[in-house]
């Protein structure tokens, strides 16, 4: 893909040089967050609720399949693709930011997600034996993995390309919705706890919302 952005953006040689490192920087801050989460996925506490779990795999695959089917439709395809190279970031600044964020993002979802431990689960899951965790980057926001996702595509956005807000538009409602769901459950897992924890911190952005 950055091959092809010098010759239709009519970028110079170091423009599209520039556009490739943002977008393998980008390509492997995500690679890393993936590999991140499966391997340590395999230590996580099992869930209570095995029928909710596979029906939020089924969700999850099905809107998969529905964004994979609509991107091979002819017009669809043809306009993202077009979108992506036209609105492809060529400012050095915003590079050089957006590639900041984005590893900030996704340091923080792991820095998060090692807090957690085996406690981590799919959003809107109940896991055995729950802890309440408030310590690290949980004593400042009690959702610092969807945090740092979100961030991390707002960096990615910045760095690479204004099309990846399409997936902030479609993550940050859904994260909203999971971390409130996962709250009431946490309330009633940790009825004394929960609500004193919940007072002084916020849910996403520290001191904010």
């Amino acid at each position: 893909m950055p091959e092809a952005l010098g010759p239709r953006l009519g970028a110079t040689g170091n423009e599209s040089c520039r556009v490739a490192i943002y977008y393998w920087c980008v390509l492997g801050l995500w690679l890393l967050f993936i590999a991140v989460w499966v391997i340590s996925s395999l230590g996580a506490k099992a869930s209570l609720r095995s029928h909710a779990w596979a029906r939020g795999i089924v969700l999850r695959l099905t809107v998969v399949v529905l964004v994979l089917v609509m991107l091979r439709l002819p017009s669809v395809s043809h306009g993202f693709r077009h979108a992506s190279l036209y609105l492809a970031n060529r400012n050095p600044a915003l590079g050089i930011a957006g590639v900041a964020l984005c590893a900030l993002g996704i340091g923080l979802a792991i820095d998060a997600r090692f807090y957690l431990g085996s406690n981590w689960g799919l959003p809107m899951t109940r896991k055995a034996n729950p802890e309440l965790i408030t310590s690290g980057p949980y004593a400042f926001v009690r959702h610092p993995i969807y945090t740092g996702i979100l961030l991390a595509m707002v960096g990615s956005a910045l760095a690479e390309s204004i099309t990846w807000a399409l997936a902030l538009l479609i993550f940050g409602p859904y994260f909203i919705h999971s971390a409130r769901i996962e709250e009431r459950t946490m309330a009633e897992a940790f009825p004394e706890q929960y609500p004193a924890y919940r007072a002084h911190t916020k849910m996403l952005i520290p001191f904010v919302f």
